[in-house]
């Protein structure tokens, strides 16, 4: 029976690390076939840019949407302040670690993304027509990256034993976001298919990362970095 119950116990904290594993090993994959130019997703690439561009081209009214959704409501600026809100209300409450903790992982993503287009120095679609323009390299997508690592952090601070209608419509909002910013990325015709596939693996690491290293790792997730609430008189820091 104890056995039993150490498996379970055991079972989110071994999906999460192999979770990471697999995406860790897709991102060096897809960043090896980036860098290679491999025909093939080079040109899936290509046509998926080009049919999304078609449309974005005819249809001002609905780019202009998507613009707006990319530029302002799923900017990275945008997601690491809610990161940093996140923060200030975690510090409040007397979870420090927990505070410092996503904004470490926050500022963390920021480094690997510059680091890896500088190294990639992959060029952004170019287009005769464009609807938006973006500077520096495109893979990763810093938008679809930014947006997983946040989203998953805010997440995984939602507590296990929160209503089901909250809980299920944070993951619902959460989804939204990661995947609908990677789309408005490549309908506004600043990244490929392949970037935002990248800023989505990366992402998944980072957060799975935090999750796993943190006090009572997998397992412990959820309301808390300890694992714990911060009103239990077990907290490592007093509820204020």
């Amino acid at each position: 029976m104890r056995s039993d119950q150490l498996r379970r116990r055991n079972r989110p904290g071994g999906a999460l690390r192999g979770a990471a594993l697999g995406a860790a090993v897709a991102v060096a994959v897809l960043t090896a076939l980036v860098v290679a130019r491999w025909g093939p997703l080079m040109s899936c690439d290509g046509r998926v840019a080009r049919a999304l561009h078609a449309h974005a081209v005819t249809h001002p009214g609905f780019t202009h949407v998507v613009r707006v959704l990319s530029d302002w409501f799923w900017d990275p600026w945008t997601m690491r302040a809610l990161a940093a809100a996140a923060c200030l209300w975690l510090w409040w409450r007397g979870e420090v670690r927990c505070a410092l903790r996503i904004a470490l992982v926050t500022l963390v993503a920021s480094v690997i993304q510059q680091g890896m287009k500088a190294l990639v120095g992959r060029d952004r679609p170019v287009w005769p027509d464009p609807v938006v323009s973006a500077d520096y390299s495109a893979y990763p997508s810093g938008h679809a990256m930014t947006a997983t690592v946040v989203c998953g952090l805010l997440l995984w601070l939602v507590p296990r034993g929160a209503p089901h209608w909250p809980a299920r419509t944070a993951a619902a909002l959460a989804a939204l976001s990661v995947l609908g910013v990677g789309f408005t990325r490549i309908y506004l015709g600043v990244h490929w298919l392949s970037d935002v596939l990248a800023g989505w693996l990366l992402g998944v690491v980072l957060v799975a990362l935090a999750v796993l290293t943190a006090p009572g790792g997998a397992g412990g997730a959820g309301g808390a970095c300890s694992g714990r609430s911060p009103a239990s008189p077990r907290a490592d820091y007093p509820a204020r």
